[in-house]
């Protein structure tokens, strides 16, 4: 079968270093004391939301690597149907989406749980965890970064 090939718009991290050194030293920060499993289901969720080719792929290599299954990769777009979830996880996935659909807001009750399940510690960490890579989902996504490509 034919592959199309989507042209990237532009090499962002060639063109602005130091937004792209800014976004990485966010992401290294964000990622400190979280479960390494845990923030690639994260990941991975909500760049199947912002529709992010590029870090689609690039997440669930590394939740492969971190040692997560396939079958948890497969369902996590359908994660509340799913019952290969934990409790903490459904918490992180949920506020996931309603921080990545943000027009929608973050209902009390989804925080709630999630601040059950995390420390506050955690939690702040997990919040940056979402921000940061919705911001790796935009640049991506505006600039056509191709899946595949350094």
């Amino acid at each position: 079968m034919p592959t199309i090939q989507v042209p990237e718009r532009m090499n962002f991290s060639a063109v602005a270093p130091k937004v792209f050194k800014a976004v990485l030293a966010l992401d290294a920060a964000a990622r400190d004391g979280l479960d390494p499993v845990l923030l690639e289901l994260v990941q991975i969720r909500a760049s199947q939301i912002n529709r992010c080719a590029y870090c689609i792929d690039y997440h669930t290599s590394d939740a492969r690597k971190a040692g997560e299954t396939e079958e948890r990769v497969y369902q996590l777009s359908a994660w509340e149907e799913s019952s290969l979830y934990t409790e903490k996880e459904r918490a992180a996935l949920a506020l996931t989406e309603a921080v990545t659909l943000l027009p929608q807001g973050v209902p009390d009750e989804v925080y709630h749980e999630a601040a059950r399940q995390f420390d506050e510690k955690e939690l702040a960490q997990l919040i940056a965890l979402i921000f940061t890579v919705n911001a790796w989902n935009r640049m991506n996504v505006a600039t056509r970064k191709t899946p595949g490509t350094p």
